[in-house]
């Protein structure tokens, strides 16, 4: 059992830190100032090379060229037999036999056809397929019984018709799908640099939590921030490390934090002014510069960020919906930015299904859903309403200070759909 905090006359509260701007009252940063400044000298970590097997949906760190050609020679697109265009109609004596992995060494010359299967070498001599479909076959003699061929070259494709050796084939920055990583294997590649993987070790903080699964005890809740938080990163491309609950006590969280590994640390909880809030204390007893604190933003105001040792260092508020969605606006585009992969959510623009009041000084992030077209604001919006944000699928955003909207005003949202990609 941790220790309780026992808060001392020296643990710092909101009054006692110095201001975002310098003297007098803190001030709540605007969202977007916030998130530049949290950008800010963030880019893509180095490379690490991997089997293509390993590269599906990582972000290439370099430029891929072909080292082959393919097709590397001319080859059949259809079973049938080679001849010379010149020797239509036919009939053609069967000289030869040309199959995939066993080509025929031999010429195609007058009034002669080589039988060839998809994929085969095209003999030498030959300029044109029938189609095995247009052919009688009697004996070695082969007679045309279709149309035939409807140009010269039909149903061959030549070497180099899809890339030739040094071709370009994909751009660094590329987020690899399935269809690029067989371009790579075709064009000779067995590995591939990639952007490493951004590592997120995360540290929820709280004496009345209860890992999941576990039966709270009176004055507990679960702990649900945790694998909520965990899949969204993972989802995001990172690699994510979750050493469990820490409880409020500062030896403990500064000895969680002093452990932690990987280029982001993210704190859950803890980051307000109570006495029991103690990770911004901690973080300036440890040496950590803290860039800014408090957001002008709902859900989500109590949010900080530093940096630590070379690391990036957020600290999450504690209510599950405002841990989601300032995880969304601002750890993504930070592990989007490290995984070297384009930061931000889907914008939507949508009618309003009803009418909402005008908003107050902070930028607010209102759960709904898209319904016939339109965006449909949920009437309950507490922080702690994670059914309400299991069922979302819109943010709709309402600058500081917006007026009343009215329904069918268009609005803008922000897309909740970067599951519909995971496999």
């Amino acid at each position: 059992m941790c220790p309780q905090a026992n808060p001392s006359p020296g643990s710092l509260r909101e009054s006692d830190l110095p201001p975002a701007g310098g003297g007098g009252v803190m001030t709540l940063l605007p969202v977007e100032t916030a998130l530049a400044q949290l950008l800010d000298g963030v880019g893509p970590l180095p490379a690490e090379t991997l089997p293509l097997a390993a590269c599906h949906g990582r972000v290439l760190a370099a430029p891929v060229t072909a080292r082959l050609t393919q097709p590397p020679f001319a080859a059949a697109a259809m079973d049938g037999y080679a001849i010379r265009w010149a020797d239509l109609p036919g009939p053609w004596t069967v000289i030869g036999t040309s199959a995939a992995g066993h080509g025929w060494d031999g010429t195609v010359t007058a009034g002669a056809a080589a039988r060839i299967f998809t994929g085969a070498p095209l003999p030498a001599g030959a300029d044109t397929i029938v189609v095995q479909e247009e052919i009688d076959r009697d004996g070695d003699t082969a007679t045309l019984t279709g149309e035939g061929p409807p140009r010269e070259g039909a149903h061959i494709r030549r070497a180099g018709q899809d890339f030739a050796a040094g071709d370009a084939l994909l751009a660094d920055g590329t987020r690899l799908n399935p269809a690029q990583l067989g371009l790579a294997a075709a064009a000779g590649h067995g590995t591939l640099p990639v952007v490493r993987r951004p590592r997120v070790t995360l540290i929820a903080t709280g004496d009345e939590l209860v890992p999941p699964g576990e039966m709270p005890g009176p004055g507990q809740i679960v702990s649900s921030n945790g694998v909520m938080l965990a899949a969204l990163y993972s989802a995001a491309g990172a690699e994510v490390y979750d050493p469990g609950i820490i409880c409020d006590d500062r030896a403990a969280l500064a000895a969680a934090l002093a452990a932690a590994e990987g280029d982001v640390i993210v704190t859950i909880g803890g980051a307000s002014v109570g006495d029991h809030d103690l990770v911004v204390p901690v973080l300036r007893d440890l040496g950590a510069s803290l860039d800014f604190w408090k957001i002008a933003m709902r859900p989500g105001k109590p949010m900080l960020a530093g940096q630590w040792h070379g690391r990036r260092i957020i600290g999450l508020p504690g209510n599950p919906v405002s841990a989601y969605v300032c995880a969304l606006l601002f750890v993504l585009p930070v592990l989007a930015r490290l995984g070297g992969r384009p930061a931000g959510l889907r914008r939507l623009r949508l009618p309003l299904a009803t009418p909402l009041p005008a908003n107050g000084a902070r930028r607010d992030h209102l759960r709904g859903r898209v319904c016939d077209g339109q965006a449909e604001p949920f009437a309950a919006q507490d922080s702690a309403l994670l059914g309400r944000l299991a069922m979302a699928d819109i943010l709709i955003v309402r600058p500081p200070h917006a007026p009343a909207a009215a329904a069918g005003e268009i609005v803008d949202c922000l897309a909740l759909d970067m599951f519909s990609d995971v496999s």
